[in-house]
């Protein structure tokens, strides 16, 4: 499917299938033929099961936007926690966690992809000593994904956009640009969408269509996940700005909350397609 020049996919683990084969069955009944594919059940599968993978999405002709990585260990339950465990940012984790993004790379350039998503960790404050040995990890990882011709995407939501946007001019990589998840922004407390958009607008490759509402002590709780266009992202004035300022790329629908996943893509679907295709009025107008 596409919507004023842009790919309008899914998020793989939005669906939650056991396998390839029932995501292919869940992409047809949504009608969409892109996908972000969730590289970790493909880490340490081996190159038959990748090219297997290969052979399934090209026999119906579905088409990889990019991939993602996570990391064991990294613990979600409260903002609090992930500070501390995800991303690049534990040391102990450090030699594990590139191990596997090395790995992912290798999978990612078998699929012939071109973009690798992640959340990197909470990134420190500029002036604390730590920075520098974030910014450092980075771009070992960046240099690694070149070598594999890919680029990394960070995830946006821990860090407020101007923040996000000196450490992405601090690391100095080509290749690292932005995931931008406009929910993220609300659901960590991390600032409004609409201007984070406007700071990092040029850097975006990738974006995730998902929508929150804040909490009542944002940074510190949790906002609530809802589905797009239900929550307080403004999917309107989001789109219009991410347009305004020349973003014609993907836009994939995330979902990871709600046990109805299938019907609330669909419905961020027909919120994209009354914003980006919307029907003439009854009278011609």
């Amino acid at each position: 499917m596409e919507l004023a020049d842009h790919v309008i996919g899914v998020c793989s683990w939005s669906l939650r299938c056991a396998s390839n084969e029932e995501l292919v069955g869940a992409l047809k009944k949504l009608r969409l033929n892109h996908v972000q594919l969730a590289l970790g059940p493909l880490v340490d599968a081996g190159v038959p099961a990748v090219d297997e993978t290969i052979k399934l999405f090209e026999k119906e002709q579905i088409t990889l936007t990019s991939g993602m990585i996570g990391f064991p260990g990294e613990d979600y339950s409260t903002i609090a926690s992930i500070r501390g465990t995800g991303g690049f940012v534990p040391d102990s984790k450090w030699d594990q966690r590139r191990a596997i993004a090395e790995k992912a790379a290798k999978v990612a350039h078998r699929l012939r992809l071109a973009v690798l998503t992640t959340h990197i960790g909470f990134v420190p404050s500029s002036n604390e000593p730590s920075y520098a040995t974030m910014v450092q990890r980075v771009r070992e990882i960046a240099d690694m994904f070149k070598e594999h011709g890919l680029t990394l995407a960070m995830e946006t939501g821990q860090e407020a956009a101007s923040e996000l946007l000196q450490f992405i001019n601090d690391v100095a990589r080509p290749n690292v640009c932005v995931n931008f998840d406009p929910a993220n922004m609300l659901l960590y407390g991390a600032g409004n969408p609409v201007d984070a958009v406007r700071i990092l607008g040029r850097h975006v490759r990738q974006v995730h269509i998902k929508d929150a509402i804040c909490s009542d002590k944002p940074g510190v709780n949790w906002g609530e996940e809802v589905p797009f266009g239900k929550g307080q992202v403004n999917a309107q004035a989001f789109l219009t700005t991410l347009r305004s300022g020349g973003y014609r790329g993907p836009l994939v629908i995330e979902r990871e909350a709600g046990n109805n996943r299938l019907a609330d893509v669909q419905h961020a679907i027909g919120v994209l397609e009354d914003i980006l295709q919307p029907r003439p009025s009854a009278d011609g107008e």
